[in-house]
């Protein structure tokens, strides 16, 4: 198939989903090699971004997925009559940190390097996408593991994850407070497509 034979059938495909779709099914499907369907993807995301579209095609690790232009997000909320979403809530800043840096982690994980049980937490973020089950700890009990999820990279702008920032040193005072910082810049919303939740989140 032709590049342009390969964007076309891509784009419809993404049309027709509306979520996440890996691109390794793409090239199955059309009997490509998946670096084509990625060659492709980037074709349309420069149509797109030409053309000054409302729409937008984002890569999520080897996942891709089309959708609106952050510059339309107050119409469409208007639009659709949905609400914003709610600021993300500190224990939900703190749960997501740990799942981004040192996934996969178990909830007890997360519990231990928080100090307070996060199993309420743990499910509003599974619940929006932005962390996962991604298998089981071969330990007794055989507690559930997590990482991020799509929703994530697509609320972080991100491609894969080691675009993510360097994680500050928090062994020592200056780290603490750079983290603190990052944090601080997040609730207040200074860090751009940030999705976030109220703080009424709890632990």
């Amino acid at each position: 198939m032709e590049l342009k034979e390969i964007a076309a059938a891509l784009e419809a495909i993404l049309f027709a989903s509306g979520d996440p779709v890996p691109a390794a099914r793409v090239a199955q499907v059309l009997g490509v090699e998946e670096d084509r369907v990625f060659e492709a993807a980037e074709v349309l995301a420069q149509r797109y971004g030409a053309q000054e579209s409302g729409i937008r095609l984002v890569r999520l690790d080897r996942n891709l997925q089309l959708c609106s232009a952050p510059a339309f997000a107050d119409v469409i909320t208007r639009a659709l009559e949905q609400r914003r979403p709610p600021k993300l809530s500190a224990a939900a800043l703190e749960v997501l940190a740990i799942v981004a840096y040192f996934q996969p982690v178990t909830r007890a994980y997360i519990d231990q390097v928080r100090g307070v049980d996060s199993s309420y937490t743990v499910g509003v973020l599974t619940e929006r996408g932005l962390i996962e089950p991604c298998g089981k700890l071969e330990v007794p009990g055989r507690p559930t593991l997590y990482r991020t999820g799509d929703a994530f990279l697509r609320t972080m702008s991100i491609s894969s994850l080691d675009e993510l920032p360097t994680l500050p040193d928090i062994g020592t005072d200056e780290g603490i407070i750079a983290l603190q910082n990052k944090i601080e810049k997040l609730q207040s919303g200074e860090l751009e497509g940030q999705i976030s939740f109220s703080e009424s989140d709890g632990d």
